[in-house]
């Protein structure tokens, strides 16, 4: 970065960076447009009429913990809820905090993102490997066979819950040398365009195809027997599943030939080296946790576990896995529809009844952290009128989007930009072990204050005892004051503290123990020496230390869907609505910013060209896409690389950015898709909503 007078000028990728510099996404090209918002919120702001007017953070903090408080007298902790989106996950000291304030309050109201595309990695992790954190990465520069499912690595470069930078040039790189790419995907993306073999899946029906494959695998003994006499359990529970399955039926609810199933399958489990990596376009379906099981199993029974070329385990400097057994796991039950927690955190699509039905326990009070959910989750309609019926909404952000126009209280957040940062919580999820102290290059707007310190501050002053321990709140007001009275504010508590603690207790890696000295030495990073292997085992939080199979609850699923009769397109509803990745969009919270998107600033209705003309519509008419939900409109764009029956609508679009003095109207970016998606239908298994299991109509607009 270069800085000028306290202003980033210019952004260019670290080639100094020994792990990273080959990732150069939107969200660090355009880091600095974002802090340089014109409408990025600088102070508190407190609604007063219809507009917003600045405040101290002393009245913003006190107003909030009283109404807080009250909501809590009338309604118990589960009064107060939060939410919290993907810019929270990129910041160890965000999430951390934000838990120690919700543990010091008692709520079990809160929300994640993970419940709109991420969820069913953490279920299949907790149910085969004892630990939701249990997150594999990707050996790719050892790989000789990628078999990949629902993901688009040339556009998202392979980052997901793992960090692979880079890592679509290197499997390029090793089919350059002989590897083979398959990519399964109902559109032709760019990724399965340069692929050796594209299997254009029915939507929705990834799972049938993975069954299948697994079929076939354990048919003909091509599993890897040391492994499954060794390594897992439940091995007779899984062949029983397989035993009563049909190939030609499967290949049907596919739409994938039974022989190329079954070379495919032969292909895989005879490749020397070979993983299966699933992704995001699985987690959008109601059978997505059954299809992330199920590529699992692939990798388990063909010895594709913590070896070369497949999936490993990446222990990082610090042992996550042992910090959340310590932690404990929460148990709630919500008190509408009677569902647990998942990661931590309540599905989405159930929190605007939990908002507007009245009962203990009813939600009164909610902050927002850094998100967006009317426009990430389902039926944002309905999440809007619940947050217009609170009796406070508190949204901490950079500029207030269409989520939070019901807010009470604007609070201004501090950018990556300016604060500094150890993702040591994290450092397992590098494919390789890592490690970079993030130091702040620019400082904040003088009124914005990091995100970890608003919590403390809310709970110092609702008298909640910070991460739920009795004498935290003391012990932090006495280091404030020990940091007034020497003038050094780094003797008072905050992520500092505990990011030393991590450093100083890190284990071992390669036989070396990470110090403060020498992370600090090394700005760019520093990678902690060469991948490791045969760490797994020990990780596996199974009280057996075993790979569980075949989770009963997962076996009930299939069967079910195995008894479902494959459905086709209602008569009125012909076309399946698909979602795709755009490598300069970001989802719902960076879609605004000025100069981001190379193709314009709006989403598009994707057709194929045979449905198109069918229709009589052409490139650039503006359609209106209906659902039972909801109605939206848009441009159409025609091509040949979706399915016929599935248009594709990009997500993450269709908010607004508000001007809080109510000088300026709002500036409208696209359409929002979601709103077509009726909260009620989710995976059962993990909660998520099945946004890609839409039916929609297309009709052109008259001119």
């Amino acid at each position: 970065m270069t800085v000028e007078g306290n202003r980033v000028t210019t952004i260019f990728p670290d080639k100094q960076n020994p792990h990273t510099y080959r990732d150069f996404c939107g969200k660090g090209r355009t880091a600095n447009r974002l802090i340089e918002h014109p409408r990025r919120i600088t102070a508190p702001m407190k609604k007063v009429g219809q507009t917003y007017v600045e405040a101290s953070w002393e009245e913003a903090i006190t107003d909030i913990a009283a109404r807080m408080r009250s909501a809590i007298e009338a309604g118990g902790p589960d009064a107060v809820g939060a939410y919290y989106g993907n810019p929270a996950g990129f910041s160890s000291s965000n999430l951390m905090f934000l838990n120690g304030w919700l543990d010091g309050v008692g709520t079990h109201n809160r929300y994640a993102v993970g419940s709109v595309d991420q969820n069913a990695v953490h279920v299949v992790a907790d149910a085969m490997y004892g630990s939701m954190l249990m997150v594999l990465t990707s050996d790719i520069d050892n790989c000789d066979y990628f078999f990949i499912v629902g993901a688009n690595p040339a556009v998202s470069a392979w980052n997901w819950v793992e960090s692979a930078p880079g890592g679509w040039a290197r499997a390029l790189q090793r089919q350059k040398d002989g590897a083979t790419i398959v990519v399964v995907d109902p559109v032709r993306t760019e990724s399965a365009a340069k692929s050796d073999l594209h299997l254009a899946v029915r939507p929705g029906q990834d799972w049938a195809l993975l069954l299948a494959m697994v079929k076939v695998v354990l048919d003909e003994g091509l599993y890897h027997r040391g492994d499954c006499a060794d390594l897992v359990t439940q091995l007779p529970e899984l062949q029983a599943l397989v035993a009563d399955v049909d190939l030609d039926d499967l290949a049907t609810r596919c739409d994938i030939p039974v022989e190329r199933i079954i070379d495919v399958a032969r292909d895989f489990a005879r490749a020397p080296r070979a993983m299966v990596v699933t992704r995001t376009g699985l987690s959008l379906h109601a059978a997505g946790t059954v299809a992330e099981w199920l590529g699992q199993v692939l990798n388990v029974i063909t010895g594709r576990m913590d070896r070369p070329g497949g999936r490993r385990f990446e222990r990082g400097y610090v042992d996550s896995l042992r910090l959340v057994d310590l932690a404990g796991s929460p148990s709630h039950t919500s008190r509408i529809a009677g569902r647990g927690l998942v990661a931590g955190a309540h599905a989405l699509a159930e929190l605007p009844a939990e908002i507007t039905t009245p009962g203990p326990g009813q939600i009164r009070a909610m902050l927002i952290n850094c998100g967006n959910p009317v426009v990430s989750g389902p039926d944002g309609a309905a999440l809007d009128a619940a947050f217009a019926d609170l009796d406070l909404l508190v949204v901490i952000d950079f500029v207030q989007r269409e989520s939070h126009r019901h807010a009470h209280w604007l609070l201004p957040a501090v950018h990556w930009l300016e604060r500094d940062d150890l993702p040591a919580l994290t450092s397992g999820l590098n494919d390789q072990p890592f490690a970079q102290y993030g130091e702040a290059v620019v400082d904040p707007p003088q009124q914005a204050r990091e995100e970890w310190a608003i919590f403390v501050d809310l709970a110092l002053a609702m008298k909640a005892p910070l991460f739920g321990v009795r004498g935290t709140n003391g012990f932090v007001r006495a280091t404030r004051a020990i940091a007034r009275v020497f003038g050094r504010p780094g003797l008072a508590f905050g992520p500092h503290w505990i990011n030393r603690l991590m450093v100083a207790t890190s284990r071992k890696i390669n036989g070396r123990r990470l110090t403060w000295r020498t992370l600090r030495a090394h700005p760019h990073g520093l990678i902690l020496g060469p991948r490791e292997y045969g760490h797994f085992r020990d990780a596996l939080r199974t009280p057996d230390k075993r790979i569980r199979l075949a989770p009963p609850e997962f076996l009930v699923r299939t069967r079910e869907l195995l008894a479902q009769v494959p459905s086709s397109a209602p008569e009125r509803y012909p076309f399946v609505l698909g979602n795709q990745r755009r490598r300069h969009s970001m989802n719902s919270w960076l879609n605004e910013l000025p100069g981001l998107h190379q193709s314009g600033r709006t989403n598009e209705v994707v057709m194929h060209h045979a449905d198109a003309a069918e229709l009589g519509i052409t490139t650039g008419d503006r359609v209106r896409v209906c659902s039972p939900t909801a109605t939206i409109e848009l441009p159409a764009m025609l091509s040949d690389r979706p399915r016929r029956g599935m248009v594709i609508v990009d997500h993450g679009w269709g908010s607004r950015i508000f001007d809080p003095s109510g000088q300026h109207d709002p500036e409208s970016y696209g359409a929002n898709r979601n709103l077509l998606v009726d909260s009620a239908a989710i995976d059962p298994l993990s909660q998520t909503s099945a946004l890609s299991d839409v039916y929609v109509q297309i009709e052109r607009v008259p001119v």
